[in-house]
């Protein structure tokens, strides 16, 4: 037990130590207004991580490996490069692989290597749908801030600015680079368009409509905008609706699915033995894979029933 809370706690430092040298901190003053100050002595480790960050960094651009590339980091929120993040799987690998060899041999060590991309990938899909939810979120108020701006008398890029510097974070990332793209020449609809993909946003893609047939045709834009946002709010509560009616059955789903793995982590706790015949015998061996295959198609099929569209 010791042996393994230590192991625990060695894999925690290291993960806690390649995060602080690697992952860059979140800067609280605007580029433009810092002053120039005098670089502070970098450790040997600190220029090694970026030296392994920037050869990382050179090899993939020149190959085109779209693998947790550029576009899902910025999706996930992430202001870290593509050999950044690379270096932070290779550190999680090396770790999982060394704590596999202490605990199990290199049976577990092999699994635990291969699961650096699988964390990774999953930690980059969290993250995604967590900032698509708040720009979702955040869609009502940048709405009442384009009609405000409108209404004011401004033009729709100088609303969409202004909704950009009172917005919080990801709507304000995303409005600033309309912005930025469409002063490099971009037409302002393909810029929307692509903003509304990126965030997987039906309602974004009605507002980009909006803006673009008031262009065509004329009218009263924040009028137009007010109805949309209307529409948007009332859709919203819907969909409450719907997600509490729904989560009685997906808390039920995920009980009967964890119920299975409970018991036997519990029967292998309490009497070890009771359960070695499982993994002695050729038929529990087939009744595991039997189990695995029945567990995924009722979860699938669970998945399905809870899985409401609207």
């Amino acid at each position: 037990m010791i042996l393994y809370t230590g192991v625990a706690l060695l894999v925690a430092a290291i993960l806690l130590l390649a995060v602080a040298v690697v992952a860059p901190g979140a800067s609280r003053v605007p580029l433009d207004r810092r002053r120039p100050v005098q670089a502070a002595a970098e450790s040997s480790l600190s220029r090694f991580a970026g030296s392994a960050a920037g050869l990382a960094e050179g090899f993939f651009a020149r190959r085109k490996i779209r693998l947790f590339n550029r576009e899902a980091l910025e999706q996930a929120g992430l202001r870290l490069g593509q050999g950044d993040f690379y270096v932070l799987l290779l550190s999680g690998a090396l770790v999982g692989a060394l704590a596999g060899l202490l605990v199990g041999g290199p049976l577990l060590a092999v699994p635990l290597v291969l699961l650096a991309p699988v964390a990774g990938h999953l930690v980059l899909t969290f993250l995604a749908g967590r900032r698509r939810s708040r720009f979702d979120d955040q869609l009502g108020d940048t709405l009442q801030l384009l009609s405000g701006g409108l209404r004011a008398g401004h033009s729709i890029l100088r609303a969409i600015d202004a909704a950009g510097n009172e917005s919080q974070s990801p709507t304000a990332e995303e409005m600033r680079r309309i912005i930025t793209e469409t002063s490099l020449g971009r037409d302002l609809l393909d810029s929307l368009t692509d903003t509304a993909d990126r965030m997987q946003n039906e309602d974004f893609v009605w507002i980009a409509q909006a803006i673009q047939i008031n262009r065509e045709v004329g009218g009263n834009l924040a009028e137009v905008l007010d109805q949309v946002n209307e529409t948007i709010r009332e859709r919203s509560e819907i969909k409450g609706h719907i997600k509490s009616l729904a989560a009685e059955g997906k808390f039920s789903a995920y009980i009967l699915m964890a119920m299975p793995v409970g018991i036997v982590l519990m029967l292998m706790l309490v009497n070890p033995g009771y359960m070695n015949v499982m993994f002695t015998n050729p038929l529990g061996w087939g009744m595991i894979v039997a189990s695995i295959i029945l567990m995924t198609i009722g979860g699938l099929w669970m998945r399905k029933i809870i899985d409401l569209k609207f």
